[in-house]
């Protein structure tokens, strides 16, 4: 019975590790813009924004109605017989001549795809943006992961050669139980970096919109890398100012504000109306309703036209009051849009200046690193013959392993502080516009 048990779960097993398919940044920002659910719906809004467009159009197109209406009249009139059946075809047109509301409307309508799009660039860009950093992420901890694997390795061989000398009586036993316990405490550091990876893998499937359920993790593809920078604080906000979607969705809001006012204050001016009304009958000798005359109010075909003229003279607060909470939502949406026009460039600045820290940083810890191994080597080489202390090994492996990983943590912030960069930027719609470059731009 435990055989039956134990091939099963190999076979499953190898089966997961080789459904894994490794994934390229630029095939994630890609699989990202098709299956993104945020983006999907963000798509199905453009629809929705559509269909609003035609209603607020609809105040420029006429409105027609027909109606049947058909029955018997009973009754008896001398001359007349007692039961007739009738039919009638009326007709109704009414069409605006003249409202002030009319041109804001139509402005207002052509807004709301505007609005649409720029909600669905946002949209795009957050997504792209998340998977990037989830990529980023899972590169990080993957090879943080394997930095102290091979650590604990190393520390490992270290513990088999302090139990041969305790066991030939060249040492005590407390050189072997520091080994020890320097190489247990790298098992909790591994263990966190996997979860974090595997959360990292998580996140990148929720951006890539694959359910875990049902397929495996992406496994990212690469290793991060370090590529020096020289940016443009200028130029680059008078581009993101052009570019950003939030900013002009920002923008597009306080236009909508603006002509919503307009609507609203469209109820101070007049309006004009005309009206077509028309029945045909086509029998004879039908009266209206509750006549009493054998030879008076008999229903027959007709067309009436008239024009109507409305002017709202006295305000019972109704139109002002709306008027001045559209005009207050104006002026909040054109403060926020000022706001975030402001901090464009604060916002580069600040991202320039991390980038320019976190490249010195990466050139003293790649200094630093460099030292780190060659002494860490070198005690290595002399801490099995008794040339050196499990101290100075001790102190040697950890600097080696906080210099490591602390150039690793500075390529992983520099890779974030370009991808924010490329937020900032508005730098995102390349990678949608021209699937086939993310890859290339991302090196």
């Amino acid at each position: 019975m435990k055989h039956e048990f134990v091939l099963p779960i190999a076979v499953l097993m190898i089966c997961f590790v080789a459904s894994a398919r490794a994934v390229t940044l630029g095939e994630v920002l890609q699989t990202t813009l098709d299956k993104n659910p945020a983006i999907q719906e963000a798509k199905a809004g453009l629809e929705q924004a559509a269909g609003q467009r035609l209603v607020f159009r609809s105040v420029v197109w006429p409105q027609a109605e027909v109606a049947v209406p058909a029955g018997v009249q009973a009754g008896h009139r001398a001359g007349e017989n007692g039961v007739k059946g009738f039919g009638i075809l009326r007709g109704l047109l009414d069409q605006t001549l003249f409202d002030m509301a009319v041109p804001p409307s139509l402005r207002r309508g052509d807004i709301e795809v505007l609005m649409a799009e720029q909600q669905l660039n946002v949209a795009v860009v957050d997504q792209l943006h998340a998977a990037r950093l989830a990529f980023y992420t899972a590169l990080y901890n993957r090879s943080l992961e394997s930095i102290q694997d091979e650590q604990r390795r190393k520390l490992q061989e270290n513990v088999a050669t302090q139990k041969n000398r305790l066991d030939a009586g060249l040492t005590d036993r407390s050189a072997f139980t520091s080994a020890t316990v320097q190489a247990d405490e790298l098992v909790p550091q591994i263990e966190a970096a996997h979860r974090a990876y595997t959360d990292a893998q998580l996140k990148l499937a929720g951006a890539m919109g694959i359910d875990p359920a049902k397929s495996s993790l992406p496994e990212p593809e690469g290793e991060l890398t370090f590529v020096p920078t020289h940016l443009d604080v200028n130029s680059a906000t008078a581009a993101a100012l052009q570019r950003r979607a939030d900013l002009k969705l920002a923008r597009l809001f306080a236009r909508a504000a603006n002509e919503d006012q307009r609507i609203i204050a469209a109820g101070y001016y007049p309006s004009i109306g005309g009206h077509i009304r028309g029945e045909y009958v086509p029998v004879k000798g039908i009266h209206r309703q509750e006549s009493t005359s054998k030879t008076q109010d008999f229903i027959g075909s007709e067309i009436l036209e008239r024009a109507t003229y409305t002017w709202r003279v006295i305000d019972n607060g109704q139109v002002g009051g709306a008027v001045l909470k559209a005009r207050a939502a104006r002026e909040e949406n054109e403060v926020t849009c000022r706001k975030l026009d402001a901090n464009v460039s604060r916002e580069l600045s600040r991202i320039t200046n991390d980038l320019q820290a976190i490249d010195a940083r990466e050139t003293s810890l790649a200094t630093a690193s460099a030292a780190a191994e060659e002494s860490a080597r070198t005690v290595r080489e002399n801490v099995a013959s008794g040339l050196v202390s499990p101290l100075e090994y001790r102190v040697t492996q950890t600097a080696f392993l906080k210099t490591k990983s602390g150039l690793l943590s500075a390529v992983y912030q520099h890779n974030l502080a370009l991808a924010e960069w490329d937020r900032a930027t508005g730098r995102y719609f390349q990678f949608s516009d021209q699937p086939a470059q993310p890859n290339d731009s991302m090196k």
